[in-house]
């Protein structure tokens, strides 16, 4: 608004208000005395009201109808209102001044509004769309038919299902719509996790092995191994519902059938399937290749330890004094890496995830703990005499493992969880009179630690704080295996017990209860298994055809699938899906000639 047309919106405003003064003074006396006051006041307000708005609106249709260049300019519009805060004229109420300042005030604020219709390069837009979340770009989706399209572009609810785990394998060009992809995730998700709150499943008993007592358990991502006191390997795929499992071929060249080894551990990942046997051999299979062993080494004692890399074919053992890796070389056939001698027999063994160049391990030893790495000697982390260690851990770049406090000085038992780029100490955690007798670091969510101890708790350590941010009374004779998310715990104890609380509402959600105690636990989001294995690994009956006595004594594996919408103690058993001819199903102790999904 220029000078010219404010000094004409003064001129009108004026002219007016001078009219209307005049008509009120025509007004016959009487009339006044019987109207009352507040009326005459509100009514005069509102005239003028409407005539300044009736001006304000011709002023505004002068100034839409002028050319671009003609209208006032933001500048020119603050030095008018600059102007105009000056002291009025005699002849001018103060009200008119007041609408105009107002006026000014009102553009000057339709200048800040933002315009949506600003052209950016559609580039450009997705870079800034890029930072909001899932609920931001919905409401940015609601702005405009440009933000729309800019808010459902299909890069940027990849990247959202990307970064919440949803579909972590695929590419972009594999679904044509990825909200609706990533909407369909997200209710999948909410519908797992209410079957994890209301143990809604199937439930599924592993099918075990005449004759022989279950001796280890291990799994990954579904797939499970578990060694038998008869020298027996054999790997389940609990993805699917074929639990029919194939035995893993050792050739031993025993005459006698029966007389295998018993199998001291048992590891397996997604490509190799490894076995320690009390003799002091190791088999290596490949699971795509088939079922007899690609490898095969021999030690000269009994193996203390085994370990294996989750993400590729390295292999750690510990023998006596001895420790070795095994890597593939430029052939993939497995070779020795690298060898170490300790100064104790070895109680634990991890190799540490995600090394580039050389492998690296951590092995515990009574009151050592060393640093393996390849291309290097053995190096120890820590020490302190007469305080053995009594669990252990590793992720990426941390070691985390429970120490037993002995001697004179008792501070309590501990966790120590070591820097391994640092090779140092950052956090001692804990303070408890039992022993930790499982910690669990790889798998907690960041930032976080759950442990189990013998005096019956498990905690959640917070490393950021080095405190204790949760201590739950789990289980009457000590924690024997343990696991965390990003919302609950499952845990097993050392009599029979599997346990799953909401760590966030402190709350056990519910529980299972087996004879043996819970040495494996792993679970994902639609998956859970569980392995009981015997403290003692003979029968004392020798009536081992007696199925009673044999469930009694050889231990279980259990797998829950949550993705199915039932009650988990009240589906079919395992021998029910099979088919028709199948053959009799020894563990139910009984032969079905019509499964009854079959009929």
């Amino acid at each position: 608004m220029d000078d010219h047309s404010l000094d004409e919106f003064r001129r009108r405003w004026q002219e007016e208000l001078a009219q209307a003064q005049a008509l009120r003074k025509r007004r016959r006396p009487e009339a006044a005395e019987r109207r009352p006051r507040r009326p005459e006041v509100v009514s005069g307000r509102g005239e003028q009201q409407a005539s300044g708005y009736l001006a304000l609106a011709q002023g505004l249709l002068e100034g839409a109808g002028r050319p671009p260049a003609a209208r006032a300019t933001r500048a020119e519009r603050q030095e008018a209102a600059s102007r105009s805060r000056s002291p009025p004229a005699r002849d001018a109420p103060g009200g008119g001044e007041q609408l105009v300042d107002q006026l000014i005030r009102d553009l000057n604020e339709m200048d800040d509004v933002p315009f949506f219709d600003i052209q950016l390069p559609y580039e450009l837009a997705i870079n800034i769309f890029q930072y909001l979340n899932r609920r931001e770009l919905g409401r940015c989706a609601q702005v405009s038919k440009t933000w729309k399209v800019i808010a459902e572009d299909e890069v940027l609810w990849y990247r959202l299902c990307q970064q919440e785990g949803h579909l972590p394998e695929s590419s972009i060009s594999d679904y044509s719509c990825w909200k609706l992809v990533f909407q369909e995730c997200r209710a999948k998700e909410h519908m797992l996790r209410t079957n994890w709150k209301n143990r809604k499943g199937a439930v599924s008993e592993l099918e075990h092995i005449p004759d022989a007592v279950l001796c280890d358990v291990h799994s990954h991502d579904g797939v499970v191994i578990a060694g038998y006191t008869s020298g027996d390997v054999r790997v389940w795929d609990t993805r699917t519902w074929d639990y029919t499992a194939p035995f893993l071929e050792s050739e031993f060249e025993e005459d006698e059938p029966g007389m295998q080894p018993y199998v001291s551990f048992v590891r397996i990942n997604s490509s190799l399937a490894v076995a320690a046997y009390e003799d002091g051999f190791l088999n290596i299979w490949n699971l795509r290749t088939g079922k007899y062993p690609i490898h095969r080494f021999e030690h000269d004692a009994r193996i203390q330890a085994l370990a294996l890399s989750q993400e590729d074919a390295t292999i750690a053992t510990a023998s006596a004094f001895d420790v070795v890796m095994l890597c593939p070389n430029e052939e993939g056939n497995l070779q020795i890496a690298a060898e170490f001698e300790v100064q104790k027999l070895v109680d634990y063994l991890e190799i540490v995830p995600d090394t580039e160049r050389y492998p690296v391990a951590v092995a515990t030893a009574g009151d050592l703990v060393y640093l393996l790495k390849a291309e290097d000697s053995a190096r120890t982390l820590h020490y302190v005499y007469g305080q053995p260690v009594t669990c252990l851990d590793v992720s990426a770049n941390q070691a985390a493992f429970g120490v037993k406090s002995l001697g004179w000085v008792y501070e309590g038992n501990k966790i120590l969880v070591y820097s391994l780029e640092a090779e140092r100490c950052v956090s001692k955690l804990g303070n408890a009179l039992g022993d930790f007798s499982c910690v669990n670091l790889r798998d907690s969510p960041p930032s976080l630690m759950v442990s189990g101890n013998m005096d019956r708790r498990v905690r959640i350590h917070d490393l950021r704080t080095d405190s204790i941010a949760l201590s739950i009374s789990a289980h009457q004779l000590g924690v024997s295996a343990v696991q965390m998310d990003d919302w609950k715990i499952v845990s097993g104890g050392e009599e029979g017990l599997v346990s799953v609380w909401d760590y966030r509402m402190s709350r056990k959600l519910w529980e299972v209860h087996s004879r043996h105690p819970v040495r494996h636990i792993s679970f994902n989001s639609h998956s859970l298994i569980t392995a009981h294995v015997p403290y003692e690994r003979v029968v004392r009956n020798a009536d081992l055809d007696n199925f009673a006595t044999h469930r009694r004594h050889r231990g279980l594996i259990q797998a829950y699938a949550f993705a199915v919408d039932q009650l988990a103690f009240q589906s079919t058993v395992p021998v029910c899906r099979s088919a028709c001819d199948a053959m009799p199903g020894y563990n139910y102790d009984l032969a079905l000639a019509f499964p009854p999904d079959s009929i």
